[in-house]
């Protein structure tokens, strides 16, 4: 493990794997390098890049100065694109791709983006989500309740059925799950009202330079597939690609041929 210093202070780590060009990956909500789709991807990139997965601010082995805002987690991505060389691509995912993105927007530098399934709502295929979620979360945590976090997240953010969280419960990755729910309104925070049932503005990143490639896959609920769609839409010179017998649980050998791809034009 190595750590990288963000612009307030805080302690970012980082620990890097291969040998090739570098490649940053960002992680979504609740998850970080011990316990999230970042690992296994980062091996089977590692064979042709030098591969960088990192804790997001306040997960595991990273600080957490506070107050929270966006652009510190801008800049402490800057920090380890730094570490890494600064101007490697960059592949985040859920949240992490919506964090990728306002960083390119705010110019942050970097090679090539490639973002899959950022989880905006951008229409009527699910309900969106409540106008005072960021609030029921920070009253939750408040009180010390951060199961009901990871609970009212999965059901209310991600749709995932309640039987299913019911059962995740029950799973040894729950305490894991629970261990970084401080840090599920910094997600929300991120994704600011772009979970609303409204298409995202056209301006949402136009000042976007990076070549930047958007991913859904093809067994992802509508919601997900319409979201990928309108971010490619609104993302200067973006591209869309959608990855056949995937879901947002993507599949690190489906992806990293694609991924391969983009990063070595």
């Amino acid at each position: 493990m190595s750590t990288a210093t963000s612009a307030d202070g805080t302690t970012i780590a980082y620990e890097r794997t291969g040998s090739g060009p570098a490649v940053v990956l960002v992680d979504g909500a609740l998850s970080y390098r011990a316990a999230g789709p970042s690992g296994p991807l980062a091996r089977e990139l590692a064979t042709d890049f030098t591969v960088y997965t990192y804790d997001r601010r306040g997960r595991c082995e990273s600080g957490d100065t506070t107050p929270y805002a966006v652009q510190r987690e801008v800049e402490d991505l800057a920090a380890v694109l730094e570490a890494a060389g600064g101007s490697p691509y960059v592949y985040g995912i859920s949240s992490g791709a919506a964090l990728a993105l306002e960083a390119a927007n705010r110019g942050v530098p970097m090679a090539g983006l490639a973002a899959y399934e950022a989880p905006f709502v951008v229409d009527a295929t699910r309900p969106p989500v409540p106008a005072d979620f960021l609030e029921q979360l920070r009253a939750l945590l408040a009180s010390g309740r951060r199961g009901d976090v990871v609970k009212l997240f999965m059901t209310q953010g991600v749709r995932v059925p309640a039987p299913f969280v019911a059962l995740m419960q029950l799973m040894p990755a729950w305490s894991k799950l629970k261990g970084v729910a401080h840090t599920v309104p910094y997600d929300v925070e991120i994704m600011a009202d772009g979970q609303r049932g409204r298409p995202l503005p056209a301006d949402r990143w136009p000042d976007v330079k990076t070549p930047t490639l958007v991913i859904g896959g093809s067994k992802s609920p509508a919601w997900l597939a319409n979201a990928a769609r309108n971010v490619a839409d609104v993302v200067p010179g973006a591209e869309h690609r959608v990855l056949a017998g995937q879901t947002h649980l993507v599949k690190p050998k489906a992806l990293a041929p694609v991924l391969r791809d983009f990063f070595s034009r």
